[in-house]
């Protein structure tokens, strides 16, 4: 499936693509062939990415310094970008989050993860899209959600109640500009260790051991595996892969969703034999 020309003349933004899982993505993108741009905040730390990128795979690396929250430096971001031709493909990478117990959040808090998710998606897309249907430009759009994008979460109300809209969005246009020729999907990524924002989310290291026992697989997810996952959703091969959320943690969810699931992890051999069925005796019918 990956053959070296699976995203060859495709022009792809990502947001957030200067690090962590963005990063990864992007250089992905351009192993299989893809012309990529990448926007975020630090202009040092998109330098830096571009050189790296570039020598890494030889490909074609734009950046650009735009805070996704800002509607009018999106807008004159995709200007500048339209100057070579329309996207094809927009990633909605961009993300902030932390753990914090919901009492103790500013309104500044929520404002800043609902900026960031929430809103920083809505620009890009819908600056994208105008362009798209005003051309007639077939398109995909492919959104880092979140598993608790349904469920939600505590501890991370504000990303929880962003990634929701991301979700929601994703399916609600995937209806309505699908008949036009753009493709909506999103990916659920389970943890995957990346710098920084990692860290955030699980401060102390028992944390990292807790995830991992939690999981069925045993292990966190790497960023080869989601790299591949959405290098094939943007490619022609999911030609009709429309408005899905594809989850990708090992079955973290399922577990944490079903009634008994905790029970693997918490009851002994000797407790396991206790409560085991006995077989009944007799010639009874």
């Amino acid at each position: 499936m990956f053959e070296k020309n699976l995203l060859a003349g495709k022009r792809v933004l990502v947001t957030g693509g200067a690090t962590g899982l963005g990063k990864s993505m992007g250089k992905r993108f351009l192993e299989l062939g893809a012309s990529l741009y990448i926007c975020g905040r630090r202009e040092q730390v998109l330098a830096e990415a571009q050189a790296e990128l570039q020598k890494a795979t030889g490909g074609t690396v734009k950046v650009f310094s735009c805070d996704v929250r800002d509607n009018q430096r999106v807008e004159e971001m995709m200007n500048t970008i339209w100057q070579d031709g329309p996207l094809d493909t927009l990633v909605n990478n961009a993300a902030g989050n932390f753990i914090c117990r919901t009492e103790d959040l500013s309104i500044g808090a929520f404002e800043a993860v609902i900026g960031i998710v929430l809103m920083g998606t809505i620009h890009v897309t819908m600056a994208c899209g105008k362009r798209w249907l005003k051309e007639g430009h077939k398109a995909s759009v492919l959104n880092i959600t979140t598993t608790y994008a349904e469920s939600g979460s505590p501890y991370v109300l504000p990303s929880a109640v962003a990634k929701a809209g991301v979700l929601n969005m994703t399916r609600s246009l995937a209806v309505e500009w699908g008949k036009r020729g753009i493709r909506f999907n999103a990916i659920a990524p389970g943890p995957i260790p990346t710098e920084g924002a990692f860290s955030r989310l699980m401060p102390v290291k028992s944390m990292e051991e807790m995830a991992k026992k939690r999981n069925p697989l045993g292990r966190f997810g790497t960023h080869e595996e989601l790299a591949d996952l959405a290098a094939f959703l943007i490619s022609d091969q999911s030609g009709y892969i429309n408005g899905d959320q594809i989850v990708m943690d090992g079955g973290e969810w399922l577990k944490g969703a079903s009634e008994f699931s905790h029970l693997g992890d918490l009851l002994t051999e000797e407790q396991w034999q206790a409560i085991k069925p006995k077989k009944k005796t007799g010639s009874g019918s």
